[in-house]
């Protein structure tokens, strides 16, 4: 039997509660969209910059509030919250825009750490000590998109940065006490189980924290809808995670190992689009393979 270490069972240890992300978009743009690195932005990012599920509005604390009414059924008893700045690069403008935005969140009730989705190529040295501040009074996890280790689908997705970048960002961050969770993308054009497999094994040896692995959408107005790429069948999918959990270390938190996209922009794998049906097969599918969540480290729960 292979306990893997899963965010809930993490999560419940460290707040001793049941913990849900409140996901915000703040306005961001990214550098591969506004010129600086590239254009269109990586090949599978809708208009949206991966926050579709976020709540929007020009005010942060009335998008957290309707965040929170939005799941207020799922939430039973004595509850905290992870403000999650999600949509497009969200370290990427000044660092006193920066300090206003993550300070704003500090004081309110049962936020419990901030998470802040980002480039590795979008932490200049400002923006490092701002995180290291904010995280000596909040517990800050920063999220950096690595995708893939392999450089030649780097390239082919558009990221416009290098292994090295990713490596130095996460080194930068441990010195600075922030958790770093990676996100690896499975199914990507081209790539294969080993290709997977070292892209968390890649991401593993460079010291993050944590990890999401994600199946790859087809989403209206992204590049990729205009490539000739095949998505990986349900089964494929749920083979290729487990292989990928196997050789994540037992002390990294699987924070995800499947996302939805958006239904109103979906193209494909139309499968993907049942979210419920996907995660009990998901489910089922682990346990008759003897992967079963929990905390590796702790015993399970």
């Amino acid at each position: 039997m292979f306990v893997y270490n899963s965010l809930n069972s993490y999560l419940k240890k460290r707040f001793v509660k049941k913990i849900y992300k409140l996901s915000v978009d703040c306005g961001f743009t990214c550098p591969n969209r506004d010129g600086s690195k590239g254009v269109g932005g990586c090949v599978f990012c809708s208009q949206g910059g991966s926050g579709e599920f976020a709540s929007k509005g020009n005010d942060i604390l009335n998008q957290l509030e309707d965040a929170k009414q939005r799941i207020k059924n799922k939430v039973k008893g004595n509850a905290g919250y992870i403000c999650y700045f999600q949509s497009f690069t969200n370290t990427y403008a000044p660092v006193e825009k920066l300090r206003k935005l993550y300070y704003s969140v500090l004081n309110i009730k049962d936020i419990v750490a901030i998470s802040i989705a980002t480039r590795p190529d979008c932490l200049p040295d400002d923006v490092l000590n701002l995180l290291g501040e904010l995280n000596k009074k909040i517990p800050v996890f920063v999220e950096l998109g690595l995708q893939t280790s392999n450089e030649i689908t780097a390239n082919i997705i558009n990221r416009c940065y290098e292994n090295s970048c990713f490596s130095q960002a996460v080194e930068k961050l441990n010195k600075l006490n922030i958790e770093v969770i990676a996100h690896v993308i499975i199914g990507l054009p081209g790539e294969n189980i080993q290709d997977y497999v070292n892209s968390v094994k890649y991401a593993s040896e460079c010291g993050i924290k944590g990890i999401k692995l994600q199946l790859l959408h087809v989403l209206k107005n992204t590049a990729l809808e205009k490539m000739n790429y095949t998505p990986l069948t349900m089964d494929e999918y749920f083979y290729a995670l487990k292989c990928c959990i196997e050789n994540i270390p037992p002390e990294i938190v699987i924070h995800r190992l499947t996302g939805d996209g958006d239904k109103k922009i979906l193209i494909k794998p139309l499968w993907s689009g049942n979210k419920h049906n996907v995660l009990n097969k998901l489910k089922n599918y682990m346990e008759e393979n003897n992967v079963i969540q929990g905390s590796a480290l702790n015993g399970q729960n």
